[in-house]
């Protein structure tokens, strides 16, 4: 998928917190720090991991799909080994497929290694095949979001909470703790690279971070209490193709082309109306 160069769309920007954000790091033992402290980089500044805006992301962008379809090879559900594109059983009939094949000269051209990431990329949902699955690798890279440096001066908020007993509905005797957050009005970098992505691919990926620029979207704990608010910032979109490749490594200061985004949600939405119409 990425022994040939294609296409890359970098996207920068800055992510701010609207309302407080927290992205824990698990229980404290240190005695004068909070129960339930956010999650620091080596110079002890917050950061939100690449990851949790990836997953929060993906999670929209499935919810999309799955309100038009419930076909896993559209959009599938990756936690559920049955409901998932390319189950485990069929992943290990490929491979057996595979290793018997090219034990047969005359099979052997139909066994290489493009060949057999075809054969899974066949099997392997929209979602998956930008954001990745055990058998296909992501498309998408979202680099953990940094705070911005000149802006943050350590201003880290705690807050109380109780813990509830379930049973009786009402709080539990000794279960005070505090938990730290991360105020609103933080900003964060963004930064994001697609390689060798479709067109329609780029669309989608578009129509979920636009949940993000209209701050639809909350990412860490507490969303329930209000926390975890943010809104995407881009200020940046460059797009490298195969033909502009060669400028880009021969010009320091060529960025690519800006980002073709309606186009490239058009691309999108007529993928989906084909497929509606063809089911």
């Amino acid at each position: 998928m990425f022994d040939t160069f294609r296409s890359r769309l970098s996207l920068e920007g800055a992510v701010e917190t609207v309302t407080a954000v927290r992205i824990g790091a698990g229980r404290s033992t240190s005695p004068v720090s909070a129960d339930l402290p956010v999650v620091r980089d080596v110079a002890n500044r917050p950061y939100i991991p690449g990851s949790s805006f990836k997953g929060v992301l993906r999670s929209y962008v499935e919810s999309i799909m799955h309100s038009f379809t419930d076909d896993r090879h559209i959009v599938c559900n990756p936690v559920d080994e049955d409901g998932q594109c390319l189950k485990r059983s069929e992943m290990g009939d490929l491979r057996k497929a595979r290793d018997a094949g090219r034990r047969k000269p005359e099979e052997r051209e139909n066994w290489t290694d493009q060949e057999f990431s075809k054969k899974i990329l066949k099997k392997t949902c929209w979602v998956c095949q930008l954001f990745g699955s055990p058998w296909y690798a992501s498309k998408l890279q979202i680099r953990d979001l940094h705070v911005q440096q000149d802006l943050w001066f350590d201003q880290y908020q705690q807050r109380d909470g109780v813990a509830i007993d379930r049973d009786t509905e009402t709080s539990s005797d000794g279960k005070l703790y505090d938990y730290e957050v991360v105020p609103a009005g933080v900003l964060f970098d963004f930064h994001a690279i697609v390689d060798n992505a479709e067109e329609w691919q780029l669309g989608m990926l578009y129509v979920g971070l636009s949940a993000f620029e209209k701050g639809e979207l909350t990412i860490g704990g507490g969303s329930s209490r209000g926390l975890g608010l943010i809104e995407l910032s881009l200020e940046s979109e460059d797009y490298i193709d195969k033909q502009h490749i060669l400028q880009h490594l021969i010009d320091e200061e060529y960025q690519g082309e800006i980002a073709d985004r309606k186009s490239w949600i058009s691309a999108f939405q007529a993928r989906v109306k084909q497929q509606l119409e063809g089911n």
